[in-house]
């Protein structure tokens, strides 16, 4: 009988203890996911460009960005003689994870910049700044495979095709981290793109890519964000970052 009883009171301690793991694990899950959620910042309110203004102005966004259903769109004027109207974030930022939903039109083409230095010695902000490529697979006459929706615009191709059809959107995550050394590309939850952000790797995939001449390109570890205007239709969303 006391043999009974010392087995069923340790199986009582045993579930308690088990009970009280379970109970602090559920907390220390929920701390973690309030903290994650807690440092996810919003850089597009979804109703003003409060935050972003047109490279080497003060100025922000005129009538060819506009806001329409919580996003931002780009519509070129068929008139328009010449290009320039890429938008930045007023700040800058160096290990980051950036989250952003993008949906562009038939045949359309644009990008994603970090690392956007604005300097009068740069007149675009693709100069300095390296581009997560966004575009219409199907549509847009390029075969090269490094400029296709997702890579790291002429200097890493992604592993898979994973855009969804013309008029849905699309939701991209670009992980820059210098202290690690590490760029990720996420297009619609799958990792298609891996890269170094420093270094000899980093140098080397210049040099063999258009911007090998190009005095600033993928110069400067702290920048600002753009979006780019290619001449195309194209619309942004649910623009956030989390600092690293």
């Amino acid at each position: 009988m006391r043999i009974l009883l010392i087995f069923l009171g340790t199986l009582a301690f045993t579930a308690c203890k088990k009970e009280n793991k379970t109970t602090e694990e559920a907390v220390e899950t929920t701390t973690t996911i309030i903290a994650e959620a807690n440092a996810w910042k919003m850089l597009f309110d979804g109703k003003t460009f409060e935050g972003w203004h047109i490279y080497m102005t003060e100025n922000l966004p005129d009538d060819e960005w506009s806001i329409e259903d919580n996003a931002m769109v780009f519509n070129p004027n068929p008139n328009r003689t010449e290009g320039g109207k890429n938008i930045i974030s007023d700040k800058e930022y160096t290990n980051f994870k950036l989250s952003l939903e993008w949906k562009i039109s038939k045949g359309g083409n644009s990008g994603i910049f970090w690392g956007v230095k604005e300097d009068t010695n740069y007149k675009e902000a693709y100069e300095t700044g390296p581009e997560i490529q966004v575009l219409d697979n199907i549509n847009f006459l390029d075969t090269n495979s490094k400029h296709k929706a997702g890579a790291l615009y002429d200097m890493v191709s992604p592993s898979k095709d994973t855009t969804k059809p013309i008029g849905e959107w699309n939701t991209c995550i670009l992980y820059i981290n210098h202290k690690t050394n590490e760029g990720n590309v996420w297009l619609n939850d799958v990792l298609i793109v891996k890269f170094p952000v420093n270094g000899k790797n980093w140098d080397e995939m210049v040099a063999h890519s258009k911007f090998k001449d190009w005095e600033g390109f993928g110069k400067f570890t702290t920048g600002k964000i753009g979006l780019q205007d290619h001449g195309n239709k194209v619309w942004y969303r649910n623009i956030k970052i989390q600092e690293l």
